[in-house]
């Protein structure tokens, strides 16, 4: 018997297990939360076990309508079994992450084959936007694990007519619907839609849709708490989540986040990384791959979500993630069709070099900065990155594109050595140091106030990850005579007389002189 086949299926198996665990569960706590985001999302669950809460979200006292209920049931129970921290609060995203993996693997290996399969998950896994959206404390991992599902569940009906993979993409659209709304809804209706209609299959979607056991299920999962969140919050909740968080973000830029038509395209290139050079070998077989049923849907999917968000006035680089697990599979179907594997590696060992010509583009910039804030933080940088920094940055740089040409015989290892430098790199240089650099300074703040039992006024900044370290609600507003304010460099010199408690790039604990 011939065990060699079982035997390599095992190894790219337990080396796609070893990424996952690198990527999305490795130094889940090694980083500060980041703010706005992760802070937010944190914070609300804080509160959400404080009060006993759990059905409606607050955030600094106030109601949260921002997003769904899953994710922070999620979160609240992981914290009850970890305890309150970073590692916590990121963990269910991880575990998101990680199920999302295995199912771009089993759906990749059952319609493409094993090889295809093993380069989509390696692809995805090592992707700089899902190795940090992938264990941030937020609400995208859930999503985009929920939005596969569903996806491949449709494909799948389409293909096979079971009813089965019907009332999976129902209940997996109805928990998606109760992680992010109704974007969950509209990513798989429109692109069912348009991909039932292209192949004449119109009547077998419309029976679909109008499944009664399907409509059930959906409503099963959904109908309890949106119901319960309304009765409990009336218009406010229609206003604040439907209103302003999902029919404004469309038509107007919220938060200021606003980019123009072409705002996705750099984000693509950059957030592919390091599998961006599979893009060039995708586009030239686009004709041999739309022959293909799958490979239409896989397109279309990617076209939708990208073509949606470009004319949204609301423009967030996560938001584009939503089309990714498509490239990814696409990515598995192409990788075997490229000679030049060498010209993979060009793509991340610039992203790299870029990282190590930071601390040289600093010193230049410094100079012509006047914002207090923005200096000190440029000054921390450039101190943070001193020694090692850049020359770690180079060596890994030239590795990633040496790789590829020294593995000639195993292309595909030799791709997934190099994917795995690049995101370690991200994952354990760049990414804690952007968080001692941010985000350190608000969780030490915050700590000495906890320590120290100060009421705080936090004044023209907004870090919501301050509430989760010192465990207390703020005031926002400009602070009085004998109170504690957390801001910015740039504000203090606004107040009257004031005393610092502590300070670090850019961020000051201080007392207002009575």
């Amino acid at each position: 018997m011939n065990l060699q086949p079982d035997t390599r299926n095992m190894g790219e198996t337990l080396l796609l297990v070893l990424l996952v665990l690198l990527c999305f569960f490795t130094g889940l706590g090694m980083a500060p939360l980041f703010d706005v985001d992760e802070g937010a999302f944190s914070e609300a669950t804080r509160e959400m076990l404080e009060s006993g809460n759990y059905l409606t979200t607050y955030l600094n006292g106030e109601p949260r309508f921002d997003k769904p209920i899953l994710i922070y049931w999620l979160q609240a129970l992981s914290v009850r079994i970890f305890g309150i921290g970073e590692f916590a609060f990121r963990f269910p995203s991880a575990v998101a992450s990680a199920l999302w993996a295995g199912a771009i693997y089993l759906f990749a290996r059952r319609e493409t084959g094993r090889k295809e399969a093993f380069i989509a998950t390696a692809a995805m896994v090592t992707s700089l936007q899902v190795t940090i959206i992938g264990k941030a404390a937020i609400a995208d991992a859930l999503l985009n694990c929920l939005l596969a599902v569903s996806m491949f569940a449709i494909y799948l009906y389409y293909r096979d007519r079971k009813r089965l993979w019907m009332l999976l993409a129902f209940a997996m659209i109805g928990l998606g619907t109760l992680t992010k709304g109704p974007i969950a809804i509209l990513i798989p209706l429109a692109v069912s839609a348009i991909f039932f209609a292209m192949e004449k299959e119109l009547k077998a979607w419309t029976r679909a849709m109008f499944d009664p056991a399907g409509i059930a299920l959906f409503l099963l999962i959904v109908a309890p708490w949106y119901t319960l969140e309304y009765l409990d919050q009336g218009m406010a909740f229609i206003e604040g989540f439907i209103l302003k968080h999902n029919v404004s973000r469309f038509n107007t830029p919220l938060e200021q986040h606003a980019g123009s038509l072409w705002y996705y395209f750099p984000v693509v290139l950059l957030g592919l990384m390091p599998s961006t050079g599979l893009l060039v070998p995708m586009a030239m077989r686009l004709r041999k791959l739309l022959q293909q049923p799958l490979n239409r849907f896989l397109l279309l999917w990617f076209a939708c979500v990208f073509i949606f968000f470009s004319l949204s006035g609301t423009k967030l680089p996560h938001y584009v993630i939503y089309g990714y697990t498509p490239l990814f599979i696409l990515f598995g179907l192409v990788f075997h069709e490229v000679r030049n594997h060498w010209s993979l590696g060009i793509w991340p060992a610039v992203v790299l070099g870029m990282f190590a010509l930071a601390p040289l583009l600093i010193t230049r910039l410094l100079p012509g900065i006047d914002d207090p804030f923005v200096r000190a933080v440029m000054q921390a940088a450039l101190e943070l990155m001193q020694g090692s920094y850049p020359w770690t940055m180079v060596a890994a740089a030239v590795i990633v594109l040496v790789i590829p040409l020294s593995g000639k015989k195993w292309p595909a290892f030799s791709f997934t050595a190099a994917a795995v430098l690049f995101a370690l790199v991200i994952n354990f240089s760049i990414m804690p140091l952007a968080g001692k650099l941010m985000q350190e300074p608000v969780k030490e703040a915050a700590l000495l106030a906890k320590s120290k039992g100060w009421k705080i006024v936090m004044w023209k900044i907004n870090y919501p990850s301050f509430l989760v370290y010192s465990e207390a609600l703020v005031e926002k507003r400009k602070p009085a005579a004998g109170e504690i304010v957390f801001t910015s460099v740039k504000y203090l010199e606004r107040l009257e007389e004031t005393e610092v408690l502590y300070s670090r790039n850019g961020l000051v604990l201080a007392k207002i002189n009575e």
